[in-house]
């Protein structure tokens, strides 16, 4: 029985609606973060990027939609995901294969242009975060069987997605007219979107303070781990050792 009132005392505090508005709010970035170049075309891009939207805004949701819906003072085990929460999990396996071949085609264009180096200085942004977004994944499916720990990894993985159409919202907005016009851009204009994507992880930090009385560890720990990429990403665009490995991952290309 003490059981039962605990874990039905833990979904209550955990707030489970909190994960649901969140979901909405990554899709609703997602779309509208993605519509000057997924709608627009603008600026060009190789076609195998336009479904690049649609992947992150239908990925924002199933984490934690389906982290929201579990018997509330059942305290029966959970038998794993949904069939459309393994729907989910391939789906955003497919993204992530998409994003690597659309970063290969990005460098093999970029370099037929003669801006090479630039192009991959700049995927330095794309495939620094990609083993830490994969690996955030696979914690929060590990974590399956524990909603608390999964929906929070998931809340982290959506956050660490949100700078690519934050980042476009700034072009469009804020960068001067033939931006873009000489090359990729440096590196460190990855910062502010990421900065301002950060601030939803601010966001579920202070719903737990107030649901837990502190921040749930994969906030802390999770959180430390993607700002530091984030932050290290840029210098380390800049160094010899990325470059021999942006020239071998482009070398796959063929």
């Amino acid at each position: 029985m003490n059981a039962t009132v605990a874990s039905a005392e833990g979904l209550r505090l955990d707030g489970r609606y909190f994960y649901v508005w969140m979901a909405g709010a990554f899709a609703l970035v997602a779309f509208g973060g993605f519509i000057p170049t997924f709608w627009r075309r603008l600026p060009p891009v190789p076609s195998v990027l336009h479904p690049w939207s649609t992947f992150m805004a239908r990925s924002s949701s199933p984490g934690h939609v389906s982290t929201s819906f579990k018997p509330r003072c059942s305290g029966a085990a959970y038998d794993g995901p949904p069939r459309w929460g393994l729907a989910g999990i391939a789906l955003f396996s497919v993204m992530m294969c998409t994003i690597l071949i659309a970063e290969m085609a990005v460098l093999k264009r970029d370099e037929a242009l003669g801006m090479g180096d630039a192009a991959r200085r700049f995927a330095a942004v794309t495939l620094c975060a990609w083993p830490v977004m994969a690996g955030i994944f696979t914690m929060a499916i590990v974590n399956i069987r524990r909603p608390p720990v999964h929906k929070r990894f998931m809340m982290l993985l959506m956050i660490g997605m949100m700078t690519p159409a934050i980042a476009r919202v700034f072009l469009t907005l804020i960068a001067p007219p033939g931006a873009g016009a000489d090359g990729p851009p440096p590196p460190f204009v990855s910062i502010p979107p990421a900065l301002v994507a950060d601030l939803f992880l601010i966001v579920a930090m202070v719903h737990d303070w107030r649901a837990r009385g502190r921040p749930h560890p994969v906030y802390v720990y999770g959180g430390l781990v993607l700002v530091a990429q984030q932050l290290l990403t840029v210098p380390f665009a800049a160094t010899a050792t990325w470059m021999s490995i942006a020239k071998g991952f482009q070398s796959l290309a063929g």
